[in-house]
C-alpha cells in the first residue's frame, strides 16, 4: 500500500491507522502561528463505525488503502442483513443494514448499488446519488405559488420527510438526492 504524507489526507480517503481501516470524514488543515502545520482529521472506522479525531503533521506517514468497488444488485433484507448479488458471478453478499444508516429507506428492491471491498471483506455500500420516490402526503397545490422560493413538507413512499416546491402534489414521482435528503427535480 502506498504511503502518503499526513497533510495529503482528503475527505473520503481510506487509510490504515492503529491496526484498523479508517475513512477520513472531515479534514481541517491548520497553520498555527507557532509550530508546524497539521491536518485535524475526523476518522470513521469502516468495520465498527467508531469515530476518532486525529492530528497528522506533514512529516507523518500514513498508508492509503485502495478499496475494490463492485456494482451489485440489492435483492432483499433478512434479519438486519442486506443481501446483494454480483451481476457477473451471481455470488451473493450479506451486509449489515446499519452500514447505510439513515439512508436505508432509499434502498429499493432491484436497485444497483456500489459495494466496497477490502480483499474479500465487504465494508460499505454507496447508493445512487439520485433516487425516484413517490410523494404520498403533502399540502395541496395552490395556484399562483409556482414561482415562489418557498418549500412545503412532504412524506415519501419510504417514510422519509423532505421539503418540496409548492407545485408538487400527492402521488407525484420526484427525484431525491440521497446524500442531501433533498428534492432534486420531477421524475
Amino acid at each position: 500500500m502506498p504511503k502518503i504524507n499526513g497533510n495529503e489526507i482528503k475527505p473520503g480517503l481510506v487509510i490504515e491507522h492503529d491496526g484498523g481501516l479508517w475513512a477520513a470524514v472531515k479534514v481541517n488543515h491548520v497553520k498555527p502561528g507557532k509550530g508546524g502545520a497539521f491536518a485535524q482529521v475526523e476518522l470513521k472506522n469502516l468495520r465498527d463505525g467508531r469515530k476518532l479525531n486525529e492530528r497528522f503533521r506533514s512529516e507523518d506517514k500514513v498508508e492509503e488503502v485502495r478499496l475494490d468497488r463492485k456494482d451489485q444488485q440489492f435483492l432483499y433484507e433478512t434479519d438486519g442483513k442486506l443481501v446483494f448479488m454480483d451481476s457477473e458471478t451471481y455470488e451473493q453478499t450479506e451486509l449489515d443494514a446499519d452500514l447505510l444508516g439513515d439512508r436505508r429507506p432509499f434502498l429499493q428492491d432491484g436497485m444497483m448499488a456500489t459495494v466496497q471491498y477490502y480483499g474479500e471483506e465487504a465494508l460499505s455500500v454507496a447508493l445512487p446519488q439520485k433516487v425516484t420516490c413517490k410523494v404520498v402526503e403533502t399540502e395541496p397545490v395552490l395556484n399562483g405559488q409556482t414561482a415562489a422560493k418557498s418549500f412545503k413538507p412532504a412524506v415519501l413512499d419510504n417514510g422519509i420527510r423532505i421539503m418540496v416546491p409548492p407545485f408538487i402534489g400527492t402521488d407525484e414521482d420526484i427525484i431525491v438526492n440521497t446524500e442531501l435528503f433533498a428534492y432534486s427535480e420531477r421524475a
